[in-house]
């Protein structure tokens, strides 16, 4: 026969019991019924870094370098630019300039490259590998207002060996010569320069040595008509 105090204990291990089955059903239920946590929109999933992230890294910088580039191009673009203007800026009153490119190179020289600068600033830079440019026996390099004054006219030719026969090798060398010349600008007056190209020397003379190069300077009227006022 159980006693008061076993029923007692036996009481309170059915009442613990049965609250700790409906702890774990309420539990259970909380789960099922609570909803599930979404990812962030737009959020990316997290991955390790690997070799694609390293290509993206290095192309950005390859980006900044591109554009840090073009940016100094265009900078010097625009500061030569302004010194073309300054040099050559037409002004009321200014000189007039012509400068003429003559051919006279014998047969042996085909002339393929001519480059022009005036006072530092690039005018001209013709590369003509057809033959047309070594056809022109003159051309025209610049033809407009210059300031007053002081200028200085550098040019380089580079020719293409030319020769048939036993004389076939010269076409597989090249041949370059530069000079420079400074002239003065009278106020009002129209200068002419002509840059001659020539043959120099003779038979004995070296073919590397042969090229070379001529100014020939005239003041002429403004209007370009009449005796040249000076020679140079």
């Amino acid at each position: 026969m159980m006693t008061r105090q076993t029923w007692g204990v036996l009481s309170l291990l059915f009442f613990y019991g049965a609250m700790g089955s409906r702890a774990q059903a309420a539990d259970a239920m909380a789960a099922d019924s609570a909803p599930a946590v979404a990812p962030a929109e737009g959020a990316a999933p997290a991955t390790a870094p690997g070799d694609g992230s390293s290509s993206a890294v290095r192309l950005k910088a390859l980006e900044r370098n591109v554009n840090d580039l073009k940016e100094q191009v265009f900078r010097t673009r625009a500061r030569l630019n302004l010194l073309k203007e300054t040099v050559l800026g037409g002004v009321i009153g200014a000189s007039r300039c012509v400068i003429k490119h003559k051919n006279e190179m014998g047969a042996t020289f085909r002339l393929i490259k001519v480059v022009y600068a005036l006072d530092g600033v690039q005018i001209m830079n013709k590369v003509d590998d057809t033959g047309r440019l070594a056809d022109m026996p003159e051309f025209d390099v610049y033809n407009g207002a210059i300031q007053p004054g002081s200028h200085t006219l550098s040019v380089q030719l580079i020719y293409q060996g030319s020769g048939f026969g036993v004389f076939s090798y010269l076409k597989g060398y090249k041949f370059k010569t530069s000079s420079s010349n400074t002239f003065i600008a009278a106020d009002g007056k129209a200068t002419v320069v002509t840059v001659v190209g020539y043959e120099k020397g003779g038979l004995t003379t070296n073919m590397e040595d042969k090229p070379a190069v001529e100014f020939k300077v005239n003041l002429v009227a403004p209007e370009g008509t009449g005796s040249p006022a000076a020679k140079k």
